[in-house]
């Protein structure tokens, strides 16, 4: 009994020690966010907690937000801080490559499949053996390439692009979207079957302006790093923080980034002005010049943000890839909203 006694002991020391530095390593990881995440706003705490449960899942994941919340960095994270960590992770952007692409960057094709397919490639699906690929606008996809990739997921298993033979996958699917997928369902635009099977883990990323407290740790981050890059120390005069702060940011953290990029570009000394700020950022967000009667027009934020987009692209003589870079937002976004406003004229 005496030895069984100290077994125990050592067993719960071991426990013990082993639980303490989990959460020392996680304390340390979330100083200021998770992983390269950055943010301490609860939101982003409940989210970080998601993270941790999911790394640790072989489940696919569903990860949902606007465009510029940083589903990608989501998705790293949850990669990275899991036992695929060692593996492949593959970032396949579902909204930038045509139908046909994506089937053969997915799948894998055989030679002689098609014209130029001088010999055969294999897919990502299975290039990412043990790991995790990452479908970016996954609510992107044709339909009827939804239903290949339900096959994947539930089969594990792949058929090249003219081949009739089939291959084995283990990959893990993080997907991503800032879509509504529930209307797109609803709309017949995505697979039900589909949407519940990535579904079975799902968080959301909060949008900027939920969580307004963590702008001043994330421009002190950005700055940090351009400051490295351009090997001059900038810093954020008091108004241009209070103008950072009440902007709504339509592009999220990715649109701050390059609102600070910038102001780094166009500032001549150390210290950012709010005058070197973009003028949506420090002008008064939904008005326009007055009209006959001395007030402020007041126009809706989606009219607003109509103009915004086509007055930058005219700006830019039609550069749309620089317009939706410049304004913070993906270039499937840019482009699903520019064939909105054409639908609307």
């Amino acid at each position: 009994m005496e030895e069984l006694r100290l077994l125990l002991d050592r067993v719960s020391a071991h426990l013990k020690l082993k639980s303490e530095n989990r959460m020392l390593r996680e304390k340390i990881k979330s100083k200021h966010g998770f992983g390269s995440i950055v943010g301490r706003a609860p939101e982003m705490e409940k989210l970080y907690r998601i993270i941790a449960k999911a790394a640790h899942s072989s489940h696919p994941v569903l990860i949902l937000g606007e465009s510029g919340t940083g589903k990608e960095l989501v998705a790293r994270s949850i990669h990275f801080s899991g036992p695929y960590r060692d593996k492949p992770f593959i970032p396949v952007d579902c909204g930038s490559l045509v139908p046909t692409l994506i089937e053969s960057e997915l799948f894998g094709y055989v030679k002689g499949a098609f014209t130029g397919a001088v010999q055969s490639r294999d897919g990502l699906l299975a290039i990412a053996e043990g790991g995790t690929v990452f479908l970016d606008e996954v609510g992107e996809l044709p339909v009827d390439l939804q239903a290949k990739l339900l096959r994947a997921i539930q089969e594990r298993e792949i058929r090249p692009v003219g081949s009739t033979k089939r291959i084995s996958i283990n990959v893990r699917i993080l997907a991503a979207t800032n879509r509504d997928l529930e209307q797109a369902v609803a709309q017949g635009a995505f697979r039900r079957d589909l949407y519940f099977r990535l579904n079975v883990l799902s968080l959301r990323i909060p949008a900027l302006r939920e969580r307004r407290q963590d702008i001043p740790t994330l421009t002190s981050h950005f700055l940090e790093r351009l400051s490295r890059a351009g090997g001059q120390e900038r810093t954020l005069s008091d108004d241009a923080l209070k103008a950072l702060l009440a902007y709504d940011w339509p592009g999220n953290v990715r649109e701050l980034e390059n609102c600070l990029e910038r102001a780094c570009a166009f500032t001549t000394g150390p210290m950012i002005q709010v005058s070197d700020l973009p003028s949506a950022i420090h002008s008064a967000p939904g008005t326009a010049p007055p009209n006959g009667d001395g007030q402020a027009k007041i126009l809706p934020m989606a009219e607003l943000e109509r103009q915004t987009i086509l007055n930058t692209i005219a700006q830019l003589n039609g550069d749309k890839l620089t317009a939706a870079r410049l304004l913070g937002i993906g270039k499937t976004t840019l482009y699903r909203k520019l064939k909105e406003y054409s639908s609307q004229a």
